[in-house]
């Protein structure tokens, strides 16, 4: 997620007499939230081909099972890719943000692709509709509710932070329990981030339309709904699904 302010005080820009907005206010925000879901929903299909097609190879399997440190490289890649992004956005063209993207979908397919050599299809399915509907109402909700959701932007950073370090202190521990408590903490961080998110992207508008920013935010925030959307669903796989 991207360090960006909240930029609502500044939609007064965008009313009529201090009143309600205007009519290309409102046409405009539904563009640029449906580009920003059009991104997302067009990198997890990308991801999920891509996983498909590594795993239907057979390569996966050579990889992730044998030695070699290719399997580390592979699984670290999306991380690269999002520090890059965070952190050069502001120096890169809107091309080079939107290749990186791309990039970093198809990275995202490959370390994913394991997922297919641990779970039954059926399970990976069923958590896929399960998280894709969740998604869907967390993120209505977050579009539509009046209540400001940003007070709750550090509490989940925070959040997230405490999951990775006890994700990392479970790799040694191999707890059954804790690895359960993880999940479930991580599926309810992650639904909180997606409303979050969802409202922080609405709000983001009001500060980048019609500028030349407008492009990169809406590439930025389709990357944080499809981090949400990607977390959620490998937290719920977790927790619900059948091992092969």
């Amino acid at each position: 997620m991207a360090n960006w302010s909240d930029p609502r005080s500044n939609a007064s820009a965008f009313q009529t007499a201090g009143t309600t907005r205007t009519d290309a206010y409102d046409a405009g925000l539904r563009r640029y939230m449906l580009s920003v879901y059009n991104y997302m929903a067009s990198a997890v299909l990308l991801t999920g081909i891509v996983a498909l097609g590594f795993v239907a190879s057979g390569y996966a399997a050579q990889v992730f099972t044998g030695p070699g440190i290719l399997k580390w490289v592979i699984s670290l890649a999306p991380l690269g890719f999002v520090f890059g992004m965070s952190f050069g956005q502001a120096r890169m063209t809107n091309g080079t943000l939107q290749a990186m993207f791309w990039g970093f979908a198809v990275a995202m397919g490959l370390s994913l692709s394991t997922i297919f050599l641990v779970y039954s299809p059926v399970a990976i399915a069923q958590a896929f509709f399960a998280t894709a509907a969740s998604f869907g109402a967390l993120s209505l909700y977050g579009y539509t509710t009046k209540r400001d959701l940003s007070a709750f932007g550090t509490f989940l950073i925070m959040g997230v932070v405490g999951l990775f370090v006890a994700s990392l202190l479970n790799l040694f521990l191999q707890s059954g329990p804790l690895g359960f408590v993880i999940s479930l903490v991580g599926v309810l961080l992650f639904a909180g981030l997606t409303a979050y998110d969802t409202q922080r992207t609405k709000s983001l508008y009001a500060q980048v339309a019609g500028t030349s920013d407008e492009q990169r935010v809406t590439i930025m925030s389709a990357l944080s709904l499809y981090l949400d959307f990607i977390n959620m669903f490998l937290f719920i796989l977790r927790l619900f699904g059948n091992r092969n």
